[in-house]
């Protein structure tokens, strides 16, 4: 086990960076969209996606996916990692 976490401080860094920016996100809903959209793109990150292209590729999906196959555009997904980082 390590003594440090620095790999947690450095995946969380820019959430406390940014804190003070989205203080005034227009509205507590804002925030916790803003929040579930930071928590999307963090866990392509983790999962050895391209987060921009990611969400560029489930934008263009969004619209023509059926309810029942949403959970397939989630970026932990099978799925989803056919898309390598670059």
């Amino acid at each position: 086990m390590p003594i440090d976490n620095n790999p947690v401080e450095n995946a969380i860094r820019p959430i406390a960076v940014g804190k003070k920016n989205w203080l005034f996100a227009g509205s507590e809903r804002a925030g916790k969209r803003a929040a579930a959209i930071q928590s999307l793109l963090a866990t392509a990150k983790l999962n050895g996606l391209d987060p921009a292209a990611w969400l560029r590729d489930t934008l263009e999906k969004l619209p023509t996916c059926l309810n029942s196959q949403i959970d397939s555009l989630l970026p932990f997904r099978k799925e989803a990692l056919q898309q390598p980082a670059p």
